[in-house]
């Protein structure tokens, strides 16, 4: 699924025109990329969390040339679903 989908639906169902669907969209996820840079925690009740880690820097190795390097400290952005989406998604396999 797209922004553009995204903002479709929204189009269709909350009756709101396609270039306000569109600017609703962007600034949603505007806002959770502007959460997730502070290092917050991002919590949508029903769906998931965001999270993000600070992973230290560490010794790595080069697998084609075996040459040893350091692998730089970054962040690192995780979801994990609730247990509501998770049984949705998994409701079609069972």
């Amino acid at each position: 699924m797209t922004k553009a989908e995204l903002a479709t639906i929204i189009y269709e169902t909350c009756g709101f025109t396609r270039p306000e669907s569109m600017v609703i969209v962007n600034q949603v996820f505007q806002i959770l990329k502007e959460t997730l840079e502070k290092g917050e925690k991002v919590k949508i009740s029903g769906f998931g969390n965001f999270i993000t880690h600070e992973k230290r820097a560490r010794k790595g190795r080069n697998p084609k040339t075996g040459v040893n390097l350091t692998i730089s400290a970054r962040r690192v952005l995780t979801f994990k679903p609730s247990a509501i989406l998770r049984k949705v998604v998994n409701k079609e396999s069972e």
